[in-house]
């Protein structure tokens, strides 16, 4: 079979994706497929395994926005009518944040009729708009941490400050209404804090979502076709689970399956079930989650496109499951074929 992999794109999260599509690359041809590999930020045409940008490592922190390809419409619509020209089975959508994960590439893909792994355009753009996506979860009765949606707009801080002692009470978590991989976020402790968590934020997306900050555990579960695979615990050596906490090794360490009670882990899998249902989502998932120190369960995000490397939350899920990583990309390729 001939598999398209997308990968890079011009997100904050370039590095991480180019990790994850090399990894599926590798494990595709471990599966006896034939691979075509396309990075959107840089157009048509293709790169291969040995290209020096897919050998790095990700970078402790994420790039700077002025080092990332130019955001360019024009090269993704330029990327997908490449591969409607090659022939391909299959596109599998290795990329993260951005174009790549808020629907737009998934819509591209669509109208040129290639059929692609992971959740269509609509689930996408619900999942990636926080502020829509917790709507969602309200009105379904799932429970998500208390918060706000405030535009990037400094000269409201005071008017910000009050809104947060009023409904939310510190300390809170500041973020990006459209990111992933933590990007731009900020727990935030006291007001005195707030206007440059606002700023940091602010550079990543229009829209900011303030959240009540949950203190206790830091909870995933990855969901595949139909089912909920064993929940993770994620224990990272500073407070917070951020982007160095992710992608450094050694500064984190997962418990797998989660050391938790039957009971919790129950629940835990089933308000992941119902969130990726709700968003309308397809094929594979993870939804975060903290837990307070009385076990109750806030749901955080959905990640439609989450991390594919073999280090990453979904092959350890997948792994505590009973797959291979070659084995779990080929469940993908083949619930996407379905």
């Amino acid at each position: 079979m001939k598999i398209a992999v997308l990968l890079g794109g011009n997100s904050p999260e370039r590095e991480v994706s180019l990790a994850s599509g090399e990894a599926i690359a590798r494990a595709l041809l471990e599966n006896q497929h034939e691979i075509i590999l396309v990075d959107p930020a840089l157009g048509a045409g293709q790169l291969n395994l040995n290209e020096p940008i897919l050998q790095g490592n990700v970078p402790v922190r994420p790039p700077s926005l002025k080092d990332l390809p130019e955001d360019s419409s024009f090269r993704i619509i330029e990327s997908v009518d490449y591969l409607s020209g090659r022939s391909v089975d299959l596109v599998f959508v290795g990329l993260h944040g951005g174009a790549g994960e808020d629907g737009r590439v998934q819509g591209l893909l669509e109208l040129a009729g290639l059929p692609y792994t992971g959740s269509n355009y609509l689930a996408c753009a619900l999942a990636m708009n926080k502020s829509v996506s917790k709507r969602l979860f309200e009105r379904d009765g799932i429970p998500t941490p208390r918060w706000l949606r405030v535009k990037a707009n400094l000269p409201a801080v005071p008017a910000i400050k009050e809104e947060i002692e009023k409904r939310i009470q510190y300390p809170v978590v500041v973020k990006p209404g459209d990111q992933g991989s933590t990007v731009g976020l900020t727990i935030v402790q006291k007001d005195q804090e707030l206007e440059k968590a606002l700023r940091l934020a602010a550079q990543y997306s229009d829209e900011i979502i303030v959240e009540a900050y949950i203190p206790g555990h830091e909870m995933t579960v990855v969901i595949l076709g139909d089912r909920a695979l064993p929940v993770i615990e994620i224990k990272p050596r500073h407070g917070i689970y951020d982007y160095e906490c992710k992608y450094q090794n050694g500064m984190t360490e997962y418990v797998v399956p989660a050391e938790i009670s039957e009971s919790l882990c129950g629940r835990l899998q089933k308000a992941a079930l119902q969130a990726h249902r709700v968003l309308g989502c397809r094929h594979y998932s993870r939804v975060d989650f903290r837990v307070d120190h009385e076990e109750n369960v806030f749901c955080l995000e959905v990640n439609t496109l989450p991390g594919m490397t073999r280090t990453s939350l979904v092959p350890k899920a997948a792994k505590a499951a009973g797959s291979t990583f070659p084995g779990l990309v080929q469940e993908i390729v083949d619930l996407a074929l379905e």
